[in-house]
């Protein structure tokens, strides 16, 4: 067995809990009779293996069971764990060397069709994965959509999935069929990779991710489609853009192609230039579209539609090696641009909105149960009984949370990711008083360091063209140099 997934059981091992209270905090817990938040004071998580066993107010009080670890709570609020819907984790060794890039130069330089697939090793994938899962964890992100575009040799490939089962984390894990320079069979890759149940003891499961759909179909399509069904693909996850960056009318070709309307769950990742049509296909086949709000205005994406379908959409990262993992200030930054899309349109009339268009409740939606709802998982993203213990405890003594009234509010707009105490994944903890307790970070945090070293040195001494030149890819608009935004006068202020 290789030495991270040993460590993987090991660490398993040692925090497996019969029996965990959380006790005297203030849950964000959810009402199914009303199909909403329901906030309750002083009350304990009663946690009973992988699942909340119990919600119980302090009155008329609660007496744990015999062998019951309890934990004081009091002062905090316990929240469902949070979604991130769509990411590429094994990309880590970037970080900060993207900080000004646009999307073009993002293919060029650091996606899975640059020179990442002759440079970095199963190490570096394996690594790579686990240190960028590992931040997630310590956000208080429990559940990952993992767009898993490494998969240019077989090594490569099985690297991230190991990885992902290290991290803890339920990952769902998404290997990419794509074109590559070495022509190996990925598909056979991931069926050995499927078929091996590594993963089957762990929060980590396999489904797929493809980005080659053609219409008409080709056999390779219909391959990729039945590779899913036969590894009974939890989700199938695509990008799509459209609009000037090519490629409209995802959704559209999906359902004509009867693979829109089933069973399984699709997401569609950006959606930058959907149409209406393509909003109403993803309501009545109750598909999604995973939001990912800061690398869309990083990139240059845009999404100037996106607020209209926020009732099928749930939020994403995307590119953590250009900006954090933490969903709670993707939350953030969608909230405060969506008010300001609606705002405008009134103030573009002349008129002045006396109501806030969105409210807090609202992104805290799109960061949690919608992104169960995307994965068609009623037992995630919610506090209640029967549902799987996915929770995060944020501090609400810490300075900047001091004196909240209302949780919700407090997390969306006043949290920051080191009032994070605890993470709770299937009832364990991952993360406890602040610190990551599942595996070993420091030996991960020397291995990654190394890795990243290695990686940014040879980065540093590539010879990339200033910038990227022609249309993005068939059917997009052309490459232009935009203006450049400076807040120094004089030259050489800006990059």
């Amino acid at each position: 067995m290789h030495a991270l997934a040993v460590l993987a059981v090991l660490a398993h091992l040692a925090l497996v809990n019969a029996d965990v209270v959380l006790q005297g905090g203030t849950v964000i817990a959810f009402n199914d009779a009303t199909n909403d938040l329901e906030i309750m004071r002083d009350t304990s998580v009663h946690i009973v293996g992988s699942t909340i066993a119990g919600l119980h107010p302090a009155s008329p009080g609660f007496t744990p069971p015999a062998g019951t670890e309890v934990l004081d709570v009091r002062g905090s609020i316990v929240s469902p764990g949070f979604f991130d819907m769509h990411r590429h984790a094994w990309q880590t060794a970037f970080k900060t060397l993207g900080s000004n890039t646009t999307l073009p130069e993002y293919a060029l330089r650091y996606g899975s069709g640059g020179p990442a697939s002759r440079v970095f090793t199963p190490e570096d994938v394996e690594i790579g994965q686990l240190a960028g899962l590992y931040e997630s964890l310590n956000s208080g992100v429990t559940t990952v959509l993992d767009h898993a575009h490494h998969t240019w040799s077989n090594d490569t490939t099985a690297a991230g999935l190991r990885g992902s089962i290290a991290s803890g984390l339920r990952v769902f894990w998404c290997p990419s069929v794509m074109s590559t320079s070495t022509g190996f069979d990925q598909m056979a890759v991931i069926r050995e990779l499927f078929a091996g149940r590594s993963w089957e003891n762990s929060t980590t499961r396999i489904g797929l991710s493809f980005d080659e759909l053609q219409e008409p179909l080709t056999p390779r399509d219909t391959a990729v489609f039945d590779l899913a069904k036969e590894i009974d693909a939890p989700v199938m996850t695509f990008h799509f853009l459209g609009g000037p960056w090519g490629g409209d009318g995802l959704p559209q070709a999906l359902n004509r192609l009867g693979f829109l309307n089933g069973s399984m769950p699709i997401v569609l990742s950006h959606g930058s230039f959907m149409t209406t049509t393509d909003m109403n296909l993803l309501r009545s086949t109750n598909q999604f579209l995973a939001i990912t709000p800061e690398s869309e205005m990083h990139y240059g994406h845009d999404h100037p539609s996106s607020h209209l379908i926020m009732d099928q959409a749930a939020l994403g990262v995307d590119t953590h090696f250009t900006y954090s993992t933490d969903i709670v200030g993707q939350a953030r930054i969608w909230l405060q641009s969506a008010r300001l899309v609606a705002f405008r349109q009134e103030l573009q009339k002349s008129q002045i909105n006396v109501r806030n268009p969105m409210s807090a409740k609202q992104a805290f939606f799109l960061a949690t149960r919608n992104g169960a709802l995307a994965l068609r998982r009623d037992d995630l993203g919610v506090v209640k009984v029967g549902a799987k213990a996915d929770l995060v405890v944020f501090d609400g003594t810490s300075p900047n949370m001091l004196g909240w009234s209302d949780p919700v509010a407090a997390i969306i707009l006043h949290s920051h990711v080191s009032d994070v105490q605890h993470v709770l994944v299937d009832g364990e903890f991952r993360k406890r008083d602040g610190k990551i307790v599942f595996g070993d970070f420091k030996a991960v945090s020397e291995r990654f360091l190394q890795s990243r070293d290695r990686i940014q040195e040879l980065w540093a001494n590539m010879n990339f063209p200033a910038f990227f030149s022609g249309p993005f890819r068939p059917n997009a608009a052309e490459g232009v140099v935009g203006p450049v935004l400076d807040v120094v006068r004089g030259d050489a202020t800006g990059y």
